[in-house]
């Protein structure tokens, strides 16, 4: 089980509102108590911080906010003494404007660095091509110094890094590998299969966005070059150290996945892909928030069930940029039915075949927070849409998608105890605290064994010492029912089913599992042959028939 940890917002031990690095080291007996393997820290890296550490400016230095380079080598040393690795966030697809790279890039045409970054020239007095950025209307960016536009898929203020130049990316290997020499882990490599762009920077062919722009993945998402890149990455930095990368991987399917996966020329160890997370997302993408049902969800779990069974496969509900799913997949009214669901969901993910990433806070049930208005707001891509959308009128329809889907809902404080700001500082959060921290919080849930906390200690005490649930196969069970969700792990003669009810009302079922069989892990104490109770889960070992 890995443990994602969003440093800015974990715990606070200057009192300046900013979660720090010694305070992931004062909280490290608490995540091995958890049952933690292992943590990915999202970047902790020098940045000015428009996209919240995702625009390094040195990559070689530790953010000023969250503290020094000792301090983060006195973090590593010690989680090592608790056996729990380090996963740092490496963000090379672009960098800071304020990076020392694109300064010198932007000075002339003819400068050294000019060729670190992507620059073209306009044409008739526009942009170089009509994409639209992730967070700004346009990809490109106009330099009044030297007349030309530069490339940023994400904010202006990150400009996209060129790959083509073999110097960019020996500076790229380097960094890595100071950072292994150093006793990282591993690495979680964000939107890595961006870092190839179609050659000749074609026009996008699809709709429009409202500004006149075209969101064009199909030229800079998994272009050919990318496996090459990231093959030469991997034989440059991992092979021969023990350590881990998972990639970021948006707009990959089953059959691009086995690329990156294969084992003849390992280019990741797992990636992140985003079918699950994008299943209410419509045609227009995240903000056009759309109904599916359990047939739909059952479908793309089983399908990268499948199409990883010869590698491995990342399991998680929520990060830093997804909204906290007790508020996105079920639906409660209650604190007790806030648990139940929150324990169900917990073993339809985990128990499936693969690492498993547990997002911050997930293990108390923390849920999306109010925001008032959109002052309240620090996340750049929420801003932005909320301020395109208000040009044509059309606010409250984005007010409507940021509140359930806005990332910031993932970034409020880790809720400690039920004190003021939740425990997470005496000063004044970075960003507000979620208004549910007197009943959802570290300290109640350590006070409750029926808390979610302790299923989760259930739950990965249960994993991490089953080699069924650990290796075993997966097979999709009740494939066409509306409601259950459900799959069995099988291994030689064992056989475990999982079994849960997304739903707040009792579900008929009929359990089709020998009698010698045994109950080792659930959400009620009492269980029935014929139904699922509200939100239950229901974890089943038996001999797997012959």
């Amino acid at each position: 089980m890995i443990y994602q940890l969003y440093p800015r917002s974990f715990y606070d031990t200057n009192q300046d509102g900013i979660g720090d690095i010694p305070g992931i080291i004062e909280k490290l007996d608490y995540l091995k108590g958890l049952g933690i393997g292992a943590i990915w820290l999202n970047p902790v890296y020098a940045s000015p911080n428009d996209d919240m550490g995702y625009d390094i400016s040195d990559y070689e230095q530790i953010m000023k906010e969250f503290g020094t380079m000792d301090d983060f080598k006195k973090m590593l040393e010690e989680a090592h003494k608790r056996e729990i690795r380090i996963i740092m966030d490496l963000v090379v697809n672009h960098s800071s404007d304020e990076h020392q790279w694109f300064i010198e890039s932007r000075k002339s045409k003819d400068n050294p660095y000019r060729d670190y970054y992507i620059w073209r020239e306009g044409k008739q007095k526009k942009e170089p091509n009509n994409w639209a950025s992730f967070f700004t209307p346009s990809a490109w960016k106009f330099d009044e110094s030297t007349g030309e536009y530069y490339l940023h898929l994400f904010s202006e203020k990150q400009p996209d890094l060129n790959w083509e130049n073999e110097k960019v990316r020996e500076e790229i290997f380097r960094m890595i590998n100071n950072w292994l020499d150093l006793g990282v882990d591993g690495f979680r490599m964000d939107v890595i299969n961006l870092v190839a762009k179609y050659p000749g920077l074609l026009d996008g062919t699809g709709d429009k966005t409202p500004s006149g722009y075209v969101f064009s993945p199909e030229y800079f998402a998994n272009q050919p070059m990318t496996f090459t890149y990231l093959s030469e990455l991997y034989k440059r930095c991992f092979i021969g150290r023990d350590c881990m990368c998972v990639g970021e991987t948006p707009f990959t399917d089953t059959e691009t996945a086995k690329k990156f996966l294969k084992k003849e020329d390992p280019m990741l160890d797992m990636i992140f892909q985003f079918e699950l997370m994008d299943i209410d997302s419509g045609k227009s993408g995240k903000w056009e928030i759309v109904p599916y049902t359990m047939k739909d969800f059952k479908e793309v779990v089983a399908r990268w069930q499948e199409a990883t069974k010869d590698s491995w496969n990342s399991l998680f509900w929520s990060n830093h940029d997804q909204p906290r799913p007790l508020s996105r997949f079920v639906t409660w009214s209650t604190q007790e039915e806030r648990v139940l669901a929150g324990k169900m969901l917990a073993v339809a993910m985990h128990l499936q075949r693969g690492t498993s990433f547990l997002y911050q806070g997930e293990e108390i049930g923390m849920i999306n927070a109010t925001f008032d208005s959109v002052d309240q707001l620090m996340d750049i891509e929420s801003i932005q849409y909320y301020q395109e959308r208000k040009k044509v009128g059309r606010e409250e329809e984005a007010w409507n998608a940021i509140a359930r889907k806005g990332r910031d809902h993932a970034r409020t404080p880790m809720q400690w105890n039920a004190e003021k700001n939740a425990g997470f500082t005496k000063g004044t959060p970075w960003l507000l605290v979620n208004e549910s921290y007197p009943l959802i919080n570290v300290e109640q849930a350590m006070k409750d064994p029926d808390s979610l906390y302790y299923f989760y200690k259930q739950l990965i005490q249960c994993k991490t010492t089953s080699d069924t649930l650990l290796y075993g196969d997966f097979t999709l069970l009740h494939a066409m029912d509306d409601n259950i969700f459900g799959y069995a792990r099988r291994l030689n003669k064992d056989e475990i089913q999982i079994l849960c009810n997304f739903t707040a009302s009792p579900v008929p079922l009929v359990y089709d599992v020998p009698e010698e069989s045994k109950v080792i892990l659930s959400n009620y104490k009492e269980h029935f042959k014929d139904i699922l109770q509200p939100f239950e889960t229901i974890v089943v070992q038996s001999k797997a028939p012959m």
